[in-house]
């Protein structure tokens, strides 16, 4: 139990997907403009990261022993069947997210930090527990890193005085970097204990 707390942990905070691995920063850096979008945006790949956990576990142990060249085509037929079953449901439960959401929903497909979940998961040798731990520790980082960039954002909205220079792109990109290395001094406070 300890080891599933201790993959839990380290993947929301120390081995942050976004902010560490700098994996799936599209949306991370696109649709963090308000919280509540980037709270169900979270959520929804938060979802997909479960789901991709328990398929590639499931994968991994009945299906690829006997086929393991097809192991990546396998993740990303499971990564966009997923995202599609979840576009659907959006759609058709909430028609404002949905809009709000655009592009990036689908481009939830693409998103390396689901991917990335199902090549580490699986070069880590995972079993089902520490795999559901290591997908719910990179959706909850996932997710923490656009509320908190999002909130970030919206704070820096409301001061008019920021320069045009570093306005948009550069102050999204400024608050990135330094969101990233707050969450780097993580490895020494845990590294310590």
């Amino acid at each position: 139990m300890e080891n599933l707390v201790w993959i839990f942990i380290s993947t929301l905070l120390i081995n942050n997907f976004v902010l560490s691995y700098f994996l799936g920063l599209c949306p991370f850096l696109g649709v963090s403009g308000r919280l509540e979008t980037s709270f169900r945006l979270g959520m929804a790949t938060s979802f997909v990261l479960v789901v991709t956990a328990i398929s590639v576990w499931f994968l991994n142990t009945y299906v690829l022993i006997y086929a393991p060249y097809l192991r990546l085509i396998s993740f990303i037929v499971v990564i966009a069947s997923t995202v599609q079953f979840i576009e659907m449901a959006i759609k058709k439960l909430s028609p404002a997210l949905f809009k709000a959401l655009g592009i990036y929903l689908p481009l939830i497909t693409t998103n390396c930090a689901i991917l990335g979940l199902a090549v580490f998961a699986t070069s880590r040798n995972y079993g089902f527990l520490e795999g559901l731990a290591f997908a719910l520790g990179a959706g909850a980082g996932f997710t923490l890193a656009l509320v908190l960039m999002a909130g970030i954002r919206e704070e820096i909205e409301k001061t008019g005085d920021i320069p045009d220079l570093v306005r948009g792109t550069a102050m999204n990109l400024l608050v990135a970097g330094s969101l990233s290395l707050a969450f780097m001094g993580f490895a020494g406070l845990f590294s310590a204990g």
